[in-house]
Order: C-alpha cells, then structure tokens, then sequence
C-alpha cells in the first residue's frame, strides 16, 4: 500500500533521493551560465522543441522539422494541427517530461526504460533535424547513453539513475528559468507565451500566460518529489 501520508520518513533512499535532488538543482544553477551546463541546456531545448512536436501530431498536424541551435534557440515547424494546443506545450511539456524522468530515477528498471526511450526519440528526431546543431546534439547524447548503459551494467557504476533524475531537474529547471527570462526578466515578444496571447480569446497577455505556465510547471516539480518519495517510502 502506497504511504501517500510520507509516515516514518525518511529512509536511507528518500534521503538519499532528496540530497541529489538538491545538490542537482544547486550545481545546475550555480553552473547555468558556463559551457559545462551547454549539453543539458539543449537537450532539454530538445525535449522543448519535441514537446510542441508531438502536440502536434496529436492534433492530426504535420511536422515538418525541428531546429535547436547553439544560442539555446529552437524552433518546431508544423503544418495544421491544434494552435492552442501546440503552443504551450513546448514550455508544458518540458516541465512534464521533467517529472516522468525525475519519478524514472526511483527504479533501476524504470531508469533503463527512460533512458532507451530518450535514445530511440533522439534517434528518430536526428532523421527530421533541419540543423547540425541538433544533428550532433543527437549523436552525441545517444553516444552518452549508450556509455552510461554499458558502465551500469559491466561496471560498479551505478549512475544511470542519476543521469536521469539529473536530466529531469534539468528539464523543470530550464522551463521555469526560460519562461521568467523570455517574459518577466526581458519580454521576447516571439516567445510561445505571446504568441499564445493572440490566438487565444482569454484576457490574459503573455506575461499573465507566462506566470501561468511556470507555476504549472513549478507543481509538476512539487508532484515529482512527493511521488517519488512515496514511490521510496
């Protein structure tokens, strides 16, 4: 029976859990702005793009290729599909394959699933990149996983689980971070959040849509901590 109540905490996996949780938000933010960080920045770009991607191809649209650039940049080109749909669910989706990568790190198995299920995407994705940037970020992460696999399981390395919740916490990081950035601290008037402002009947400009979509995101990181302590209660 799940201790949804969290009685009894904390064990030695949920402290174990909580400390790389924190000493993964406090490297990621005091590192955002160096080179080191440059890879995980454009993959969460990635799952960014791949995001309105699929919102996409959930509304019967045609994708018809997804750039990531250098500059932390991107850009999904579509065709048909569901605007209002599509739009938020770069910054959204972000945020929610965030918290399916944080609650993957709680089992070794669960770990090994989402990372072949990155893999395959970055695979697939690589045959639709319109840009070399993506292209290498690609080969290059499938590279990645692909070393951390074989280190999990021929070596005593047992990383993989913390490459992912890492990745996660990149991933709820990087969109509460991008939407305070394009919409609060310098308004980007190109941003998904504006752009949703004019299709959408709702008073609500983009900075009302912004404070919206990253305190959404925000809870999808509370809800990714709770279920994951509960999952290791």
């Amino acid at each position: 029976m799940a201790n949804w109540e969290l009685k009894h905490c904390c064990n030695h996996e949920q402290v174990v859990f909580l400390t790389f949780l924190g000493v993964c938000s406090v490297i990621i933010l005091a590192l955002w702005r160096t080179v080191l960080m440059m890879p995980f920045k454009l993959i969460t770009v990635f799952i960014h793009e791949a995001s309105h991607a699929i919102a996409c191809k959930l509304t019967c649209g045609h994708v018809e290729g997804i750039q990531v650039h250098a500059d932390e940049g991107g850009a999904t080109h579509t065709r048909g599909g569901v605007y209002w749909f599509i739009l938020p669910a770069g910054y959204l989706g972000s945020s929610f394959w965030g918290m399916v990568l944080i609650l993957a790190s709680t089992n070794l198995l669960a770990a090994r699933i989402a990372a072949g299920c990155l893999a395959v995407a970055l695979v697939v994705v690589l045959f639709v990149a319109k840009n070399w940037t993506l292209r290498g970020l690609c080969i290059g992460f499938i590279i990645f996983i692909v070393i951390v696999w074989v280190l999990q399981e021929t070596k005593k390395i047992r990383i993989l689980r913390y490459i992912i919740l890492f990745i996660g916490v990149m991933n709820s990081l990087f969109s509460v971070y991008d939407i305070y950035g394009d919409l609060i601290a310098r308004r980007v008037h190109s941003s998904d959040a504006e752009k949703f402002a004019e299709v959408c009947p709702c008073p609500c400009n983009g900075i009302g849509w912004g404070v919206i979509w990253g305190f959404i995101s925000f809870l999808f990181l509370c809800a990714a901590t709770y279920l994951s302590m509960v999952i290791l209660s």
